[in-house]
């Protein structure tokens, strides 16, 4: 491996992690080093411009919405100027559910497009893909009672997630890439097309 190949890998791993610390510190000033004026955010309660998504983030924050992140391995993937970056994260949301205080964690990938422009990298898209949750009392008490229509609604992979974010106000995207399935070859798809320089996402 190239030593420019490793610096690059280096930079965009650190900037997935600063992405992750600095959003749940709130540290919103820095958090904006990590993406390019266009960059976009797309979540399961939320899609649009990563400004946006700070405004949208302090505002659930004033009601009490509190969603955290955890990273794991990383595979990068960089062709040129271009360079998609998965990496493994867990999504936690402390929420009350029907009286009872739960802790509801997503396992899953953040999948990102990267560009380097005028020299420095920056992040364009970032789409998770939601692999698999859980819903856990926070003490040892039995669990809530769900509304099994409600659950039904969203995919396997962040059906628990999905459900809680309702029941706060959000409405959730319920097409989400997940484990298999046609979202995720199309994300796949979008990934090999950025590489080849082919796909756009922004100016």
């Amino acid at each position: 491996m190239s030593d420019s190949l490793s610096s690059d890998r280096r930079t965009i791993r650190e900037l997935v992690e600063n992405w992750a610390v600095w959003r749940d510190a709130r540290d919103w000033d820095r958090f904006r080093t990590v993406w390019h004026a266009d960059g976009r955010m797309m979540a399961t309660w939320w899609q649009g411009p990563f400004e946006e998504f700070i405004r949208v983030s302090d505002e659930g924050w004033d009601r009490g919405v509190r969603i955290l992140h955890f990273l794991g391995g990383s595979a990068i993937d960089v062709s040129a100027d271009r360079a998609i970056a998965q990496t493994k994260m867990t999504i936690t949301q402390r929420v009350d559910v029907h009286g009872v205080l739960c802790d509801v964690v997503c396992t899953g990938r953040f999948y990102d497009f990267f560009e380097r422009r005028a020299g420095r990298w920056g992040l364009v898209l970032r789409q998770p893909i939601y692999e698999i949750d859980r819903m856990t009392p926070v003490s040892p008490v039995p669990g809530p009672v769900l509304d099994a229509n409600l659950l039904a609604r969203f995919p396997q992979g962040y059906r628990h997630l999905a459900y809680v974010q309702t029941l706060v106000g959000y409405e959730v995207k319920a097409d989400m890439p997940g484990l298999d399935g046609p979202e995720l070859d199309a994300l796949y798809a979008r990934g090999a097309d950025w590489l080849r320089g082919a796909e756009q996402l922004g100016a």
